[in-house]
């Protein structure tokens, strides 16, 4: 306990002395009778951009799933370890989940790795550079655009990554037949952390618009 971080602890006494005291009915009933979440949430696990914060959900309402900038490999049951891939399973067959939101954000380091003029950008460390070679295509054809910033060719990555995670969820059995029979929806959104603004992408053009506008 002595190494534990101090600041958890505090952290945790005022979410007992807060939250918990205000709904500890709520996580009584979902320890008894078990989560049933509608909407799963796949986002970075970028610190900054936490779904449960920004969509103001209390406990049990979100099955969120976070990895290295909310990437959604394709369906490949080859026996390999595939963590995003099993909590997908799970939220379709044992959850029942019937809404999927990917859930990008601004300023994502990786993609921002994906898009590094380094030498070897997609290759850090020993999972790193597997991981964000997923997006390696889209990463290499927005390059092509000199005319745009580097700021604008983040944002463009960041946006093109999560429609082709949208893509790959369709590449799973288990979520193509539920959507082919219109029972689960699969939405795009991506979060600009300086502002606070929320896009959302329509799922006809592809296009991401503001839905909420502070203040309107």
């Amino acid at each position: 306990m002595d190494t534990f971080p101090s600041h958890l602890l505090d952290g945790y006494r005022n979410f007992m002395n807060g939250r918990y005291s205000t709904e500890s009915d709520r996580y009584r009933q979902l320890a008894e009778k078990g989560q049933t979440p509608k909407t799963m949430v796949i986002a970075c696990c970028d610190s900054r951009s936490a779904p449960e914060t920004i969509f103001d959900s209390g406990p049990g309402e979100l099955f969120v799933v976070r990895n290295v900038a909310n990437l959604v490999p394709p369906y490949a049951p080859d026996g390999q370890n595939h963590g995003t891939s099993a909590a997908l399973e799970f939220a379709i067959q044992g959850l029942k989940i019937r809404e999927i939101v990917v859930m990008g954000h601004g300023r994502c380091g990786g993609i921002h790795a994906a898009l590094s003029n380094d030498s070897n950008p997609l290759s850090p460390g020993d999972f790193i550079g597997k991981w964000m070679s997923m997006v390696r295509p889209a990463a290499e054809e927005v390059t092509q655009y000199k005319s745009m910033t580097p700021a604008e060719r983040q944002r463009a990555l960041e946006r093109i990554s999560i429609r082709n995670s949208i893509e790959n969820l369709l590449t799973f059995p288990c979520v193509r037949i539920l959507h082919e029979k219109q029972k689960i929806t699969l939405s795009g959104a991506w979060f600009d952390i300086s502002s606070g603004e929320l896009w959302v992408m329509n799922s006809q053009t592809g296009d991401f618009v503001r839905p909420y506008v502070h203040g309107q």
